[in-house]
């Protein structure tokens, strides 16, 4: 008689959790896993699969109330360290985005521009624990009459601050390579000239979306590592594409799913949201972020399951294609090949630079393993899934 399909629900594995019965691995160790044991006793055995990731991800900030001022002020212009925030919400709310750079940063006028400061330096430096200098001009009005307000701020000083990125955890993403005859200078970082090396940015096997290609456990609510705190899913990020070709594993061939996340960013950790200055490109944050995924089943079981073998990148030309907004494919790698630290282009072998941290991606894993162990994080029921079509265009 053939064995019962293994199902689980989100409460029972919680219901493990609280009782310190609960088995989980992170996403490497589970790709052993299912190549040792299979899908089907994996998923009897293993209950959770901790993913991580920790790269430059630009489209990230954190939005901030600094309290009212005496006599009261409405915020039209406003700079935290001299890098300017957004003005246009309530009196004493403001949004600064990880990119922004300090006013008298030189920018590309002196290239490649080095970028010393911006948006993503500040928020680590609140993290940090930092003072910064909060600078708020005005117009003035009738309710809100100041018109100048000058203070030295830290994260405890905010009566409110959460870090809420549009676009983080990038499901796949280009392997960037340069053909042009000179070095270029690009959020994947620096290109030497004729393919002198190729750069690639996630941790593959590790990554949280490699782990769950059609989104089937992820949702709003959907509770997270992020930058070192509890975090959540907040819904698809600004550019959530999933319609885009697959593997026969259902992973991505190119850039598909994204999300938007959020989290108290008073709980959070330097070490885990770290300002970035990229040569000749700009400002940004690193940021640390992870998944759990519930394994209810034995598809679920073989998704987490993945190696780097069988996950796929595109090699894109930022030279001269990527510019003009024509990412055609010069070739398809595995990220097996790409953290080898070589791989084979045009008949050379160049070498490949990641872009993001998989010593770090890894620890994400492990922390978010050891909290759930511990019994201090919960695994949460979606209220609305993360779309697997792509209705937002």
């Amino acid at each position: 008689m053939p064995k019962k399909k293994t199902t689980k629900t989100i409460a029972e594995i919680n219901k493990k959790i609280k009782q310190g019965k609960v088995v989980v691995v992170t996403a490497d160790e589970m790709t052993d896993i299912v190549k040792r044991k299979g899908t089907a006793k994996a998923a009897r055995e293993v209950d959770v699969v901790t993913t991580g990731t920790f790269a430059p991800m630009c489209s990230s900030g954190a939005f901030i109330n600094f309290g009212h001022a005496k006599p009261t002020i409405k915020g039209s212009k406003i700079w935290l360290n001299n890098v300017s925030a957004y003005g246009g919400l309530a009196a004493v709310d403001t949004y600064i985005g990880a990119t922004e750079p300090a006013e008298d940063d030189p920018l590309n006028r002196v290239h490649p521009g080095q970028f010393k400061y911006g948006g993503g330096h500040v928020i680590h430096d609140l993290v940090a624990g930092k003072k910064v200098e909060l600078k708020v001009t005005a117009y003035g009005t009738d309710c809100y009459p100041n018109k100048e307000y000058e203070k030295k701020i830290t994260l405890n000083d905010l009566p409110y601050a959460v870090l809420l990125n549009p676009r983080n955890a990038y499901q796949n993403y280009n392997c960037a390579v340069n053909l042009t005859s000179k070095t270029i200078y690009t959020y994947m970082g620096v290109l030497k000239p004729r393919a002198g090396n190729v750069n690639y940015s996630t941790s593959g096997t590790l990554s949280p979306l490699f782990n769950d290609p059609y989104y089937l456990t992820l949702g709003i609510g959907t509770r997270i590592f992020l930058g070192g705190a509890q975090g959540y899913i907040v819904g698809p990020g600004s550019q959530h594409n999933p319609e885009v070709e697959r593997g026969p594993n259902g992973v991505p061939l190119r850039p598909a799913g994204t999300l938007m996340v959020m989290g108290n960013l008073k709980e959070m950790h330097p070490k885990w949201l770290v300002g970035v200055s990229m040569l000749g490109y700009g400002c940004s944050l690193a940021v640390g972020l992870g998944i759990p995924i519930p394994i209810l089943n034995e598809d679920m079981a073989r998704y987490t399951g993945v190696s780097d073998d069988e996950i796929f990148t595109q090699i894109i030309d930022y030279g001269e294609d990527y510019p003009k907004g024509e990412s055609k494919s010069l070739g398809q790698v595995s990220y097996a090949a790409l953290k080898s630290g070589s791989i084979k282009f045009n008949g050379q072998d160049i070498q490949s630079v990641p872009v993001s941290s998989y010593v770090r991606a890894l620890e994400v894993a492990r922390i978010l393993k050891d909290w759930i162990e511990q019994g201090s994080f919960l695994l949460t029921e979606p209220s609305v899934m993360i779309p697997t079509v792509n209705s937002l265009k």
